[in-house]
């Protein structure tokens, strides 16, 4: 019998690179053989050197857009991303809540890796006390968490394991309800994660990848995790293999040649062969 296709839906931005928001979570969510359907909440232009300008969608259009969406199509899970300002957050936050959507990947994007801020610091309150009790999963990373807690960012394993049972705290206890904290920004020849129920601390594990292309890391790896999470009806089977498909497309993102800063990882690593690009003469092209 036919396995049915989960259909997960994205809330998140624009980045017209490729390489974060809503474009690297449609293609996350079609490497690991979902439907992706996506709200847009913010437009960015944006490449993978700098942030130069970001324009929010009106709260409204955004309810707009999940209301239509939700209307027709049965969506298994959602992930949200970038989300920009009040407005928005609070629309999704209410529209969400009416159509009782679950699981919710939530990743608090508040900067992109080139630093420039992806959230107005005065929403921080409205995402903690609208969205968190929403989700069944959040994904932040160090910055991020310091920014939920209203704490500085800490630097070493020990701390984190105080700063995932923290957030932990922060969420609502009615069923599962996990933290997947990011160590990426952690010293070390390893990138350490951490998944919290509130019960089990588990360590999640990688080589850390020598790069400068992990442009939308935070991403692909929420994307992923909601996708898997429908597979698999695991958060933390769904947590390991988001983790293992995120090491292996930053591995082969050399593979790839966009822009000059950091560039993007290799969603569909998995698809396409590794000699493809290799192959593939841009100069060549051109000429045709």
């Amino acid at each position: 019998m036919q396995t049915r296709i989960p259909n997960i839906a994205t809330i998140a931005g624009i980045d017209p690179s490729g390489g974060a928001g809503v474009l690297a979570d449609v293609k996350a969510i079609s490497a690991l053989r979902g439907y992706a359907c996506a709200i847009v909440t913010a437009l960015t232009a944006q490449n993978t050197r700098e942030v130069a300008g970001v324009q929010s969608v009106d709260g409204r259009f955004v309810a707009l857009q999940i209301d239509t969406l939700l209307g027709d199509v049965r969506v298994d899970a959602v992930k949200i991303g970038m989300l920009g300002d009040t407005p928005v957050i609070e629309a999704v936050a209410d529209r969400l809540a009416h159509w009782s959507v679950a699981p919710v990947v939530l990743d608090p994007v508040m900067n992109a890796k080139s630093g420039d801020a992806l959230l107005d610091k005065n929403a921080i309150g409205a995402l903690i006390e609208a969205l968190l009790p929403q989700a069944t999963v959040i994904t932040p990373n160090l910055p991020e968490a310091g920014m939920l807690l209203r704490a500085r960012p800490v630097d070493k394993l020990k701390e984190m394991y105080r700063v995932a049972e923290r957030l932990r705290a922060m969420l609502h206890d009615d069923g599962a309800r996990w933290v997947y904290l990011k160590g990426g920004h952690l010293p070390g020849d390893e990138a350490i994660d951490l998944l919290h129920d509130g019960d089990k601390m588990i360590e999640l594990r990688a080589e850390r990848i020598a790069t400068r292309n992990t442009h939308g890391t935070g991403c692909t790896l929420s994307a992923a995790l909601a996708t898997l999470i429908v597979q698999t009806g695991d958060v933390v089977q769904a947590a390991r293999q988001a983790k293992k498909y995120l090491t292996e497309a930053i591995a082969r993102a050399g593979e790839l040649d966009v822009g000059g800063g950091h560039g993007p990882v290799h969603h569909f690593h998995a698809l396409w062969p590794g000699e493809s690009s290799a192959s593939f003469d841009p100069d060549r092209a051109k000429r045709r």
